[in-house]
């Protein structure tokens, strides 16, 4: 059996050839902010300061529904403000208008476009060209790529089954939310790197659907608070990730998993902001937490505080609560019992 490892430093770490590989590690674009990357995902560790929001000229946008939610009103030279003003344009130049599963529209869909287009500007610290820019590549990109389609598709068993599963869990402790998603990748489980890396484009696509299966149970649809301004508090609508190492080795890396894993993390992290809450290492060996000792001396202290690295997996309950497996510490079933995996055949 072989698998790969996902390192913080975005590159997987090599196994012997007795052992099994290592998986790759995508890692959340590090960010100047204080609660947000990723899933999946190294942006740049510098930002622009925020904007200060003017006291007085109220922004001249389309009017909030008044039968659903309403988002605070916000001055005219605020970069969410802003952002609002230029969709119609940005809209018309991709000609795509879906982001996670939301409708932007300004005019009939005011208050979910804006808590997407917060996720932008607080990805890129209110950066208001580099959130259009990125906005911009990502409406591109799912236009052509379709990823809300991969969630329904049929992939090889043999390939990715019991690579990925994503539940919903109620009262973590660590959270003040009352249900939170959570996407688990097992790296263990890969069978033959060849058979699950060799083929790019079909691994990209499972774990592009891995990533939508997870955000689909967010019902983003269904949001009814505001997601604050850059630096201003959580976000509310991310998942965390746990990524389990049991039985994999750090000391040689594949080829295969190497491009997997630069190809991963370019992805999520290119077309997929403010999707990570947290993520959780588990099944480290002990002898392995001098590399993510080492990766918190080069990435920003706000992304280093969405690690959390265990080299026991039984110790992930205290974090998770005890929804979680009995091999996490926790009380439910195996995931392959409680959790969703994708379609295979």
């Amino acid at each position: 059996m072989s698998t790969t490892a996902e390192t913080p430093t975005a590159e997987a770490v090599p196994a012997p050839e007795i052992t099994k590989e290592v998986a790759p590690l995508e890692t959340p674009a590090p960010t100047t902010e204080a609660t947000t990357t990723t899933t999946t995902e190294p942006p740049s560790t510098t930002a622009p300061a925020e904007s200060a929001p003017a006291e007085t000229t109220p922004a001249i946008t389309s009017p909030e529904s008044t039968t659903g939610p309403t988002w605070p009103e916000t001055p005219a030279d605020h970069p969410l403000s802003q952002l609002f003003a230029q969709l119609p344009e940005i809209l018309k130049e991709t000609d795509y208008d879906e982001v996670y599963g939301i409708q932007l529209d300004p005019t009939t869909n005011p208050f979910l476009t804006k808590l997407i287009l917060q996720k932008f500007l607080r990805a890129n610290a209110n950066d208001l060209p580099k959130a259009t820019h990125q906005l911009t590549e990502t409406l591109k990109w799912r236009k052509t790529y379709q990823p809300l389609k991969a969630v329904d598709e049929i992939f090889e068993s043999k390939r990715f089954a019991g690579l990925g599963y994503v539940m919903t869990l109620e009262n973590v402790p660590t959270s003040s939310k009352a249900t939170d998603i959570a996407t688990f990748n097992i790296y263990g489980a890969v069978k033959d790197n060849a058979s699950t890396f060799g083929d790019l484009d079909a691994f990209i696509r499972w774990r592009v659907a891995l990533m939508e299966l997870g955000l689909k149970k967010l019902e983003l649809e269904k949001a009814t608070v505001p997601i604050p301004d850059f630096g201003q508090g959580a976000d509310p609508y991310m998942g965390y990730q746990i990524h389990d190492y049991l039985s994999v080795s750090f000391l040689r890396q594949d080829p295969l998993v190497k491009t997997a894993s630069k190809k991963t993390i370019e992805t999520l992290s290119a077309y997929y902001p403010e999707t990570l809450s947290r993520k959780f290492f588990v099944n480290v060996p002990l002898i392995m937490g001098w590399v993510f000792t080492a990766v918190k001396l080069i990435v920003s202290k706000e992304t280093v505080k969405k690690f959390t690295v265990l080299s026991y997996g039984e110790h992930l309950a205290a974090e998770l609560g005890p929804e979680i497996p009995e091999v996490y510490g926790g009380k439910a079933a195996g995931l392959d019992t409680i959790a969703e995996q994708l379609k295979f055949e």
